[in-house]
């Protein structure tokens, strides 16, 4: 048994840690009941509760949700209206969501699947410096889907990054 202060009582009937318990207006609370003896601990039942519900709520609000942002295009799109799309898909892949390229096909544009992976390809190399091929180009029905993933630049490859730049100005302007 666990004493109300958390000190190591030892093993004792439950007669007695009840009645140590009702002495120290606390619960009884069994922590451990597969262990042989079974582990009790006198603690505050409701307040226990509720901190581990705040625990709960903190750590969901710390959890980050990876949203998916869908970009539609046909066969028959042409480049001066794709390059908006993927303007969008830009900004999405910079904001750290995942981006979903499908090309619809209508009648008999089914036919030439050849022509929207080549769209796709275009779109992916667009994108290919802030963004990977996470799923490669399939077919789904009358669908062609492609989903990209954002670059994960982490903060120490950044500062790096800035690093070797400045040394190789510095040294460009000593020259």
């Amino acid at each position: 048994m666990i004493g109300p202060k958390g000190e190591n009582i030892g093993v004792i009937s439950t007669r007695e840690a009840l009645r140590i318990a009702q002495e120290a207006e606390l619960d009884l609370v069994e922590v451990a009941p597969n262990s042989d003896p079974p582990v009790c601990r006198v603690m505050d039942f409701g307040k226990f509760l509720y901190e581990r519900t705040k625990k709960e709520r903190e750590a969901r609000k710390a959890q980050t949700k990876i949203e998916i942002k869908e970009i539609r295009l046909r066969p028959k799109t042409n480049e001066h209206h794709r390059s908006f799309k993927t303007r969008d898909a830009r900004r999405w892949l910079g904001e750290g969501m995942k981006v979903r390229v499908t090309i619809r096909f209508r009648g008999r544009e089914i036919t030439y699947p050849e022509l929207a992976l080549e769209d796709l390809r275009e779109v992916a190399e667009e994108l290919s410096d802030i963004a990977s091929v996470e799923q490669m180009p399939n077919m789904e029905g009358r669908v062609m889907t492609m989903l990209l993933t954002p670059l994960k630049v982490t903060k120490k490859k950044a500062e790096t990054e800035e690093k070797a730049v400045s040394k190789e100005s510095a040294a460009v302007k000593s020259e």
